[in-house]
């Protein structure tokens, strides 16, 4: 499109708005005294959302569970155990066995699971996970697709308590 036809249909559109900006004022002045006036659009409208990735019903689940998930990317969610095959499974010394769903090519979690001691690959997805003890010492240990990797207290030579923190996924 040439410049000449863009500023033409620039203008247009622009000619267009004021029109119906003004039809919409002349409405508004000829209605009905008692009626309010104009009301702007965020009136009417819900407001914006703001995608925090906040983990939904994160207080529920800790509440039933004993586990806090914080935020993610959608792509690591919680799963029933028995709702699948080929689900991340977590073991912990406090709370019973923990599946996660992983889906597209990468995911992210944040959590608090404490006293984890093995983590199970998901069947189509490798992991990386970030735990840490009490003195702040912190493990990084890859988890490949569908095998039991020892991790926390299993992999610490003191046998010290880790709280997992972080899963991340990769096909």
């Amino acid at each position: 499109m040439t410049l000449a036809r863009r500023i033409i249909a620039t203008g247009a559109a622009a000619a267009a708005c004021a029109a119906a900006l003004l039809a919409a004022a002349d409405f508004s002045s000829d209605s009905d005294s008692a009626s309010p006036g104009p009301v702007t659009v965020a009136d009417g409208r819900p407001g914006y959302v703001v995608e925090d990735f906040a983990y939904p019903g994160a207080d529920k689940i800790k509440a039933e569970k004993g586990i806090t998930l914080k935020r993610g990317d959608g792509h690591i969610t919680l799963a029933g155990c028995s709702s699948a095959t080929g689900l991340m499974e977590v073991w912990s010394r406090k709370s019973e066995k923990i599946c996660f769903r992983t889906t597209g090519t990468s995911g992210y979690l944040a959590v608090e699971i404490p006293s984890v001691f093995a983590v199970k690959g998901a069947a189509d997805h490798a992991a990386g996970v970030s735990l840490t003890a009490a003195d702040s010492t912190h493990q990084e240990i890859e988890v490949g697709k569908g095998n039991w990797t020892s991790v926390g207290e299993s992999a610490d030579p003191q046998s010290r308590d880790f709280v997992l923190l972080e899963i991340r996924t990769r096909k």
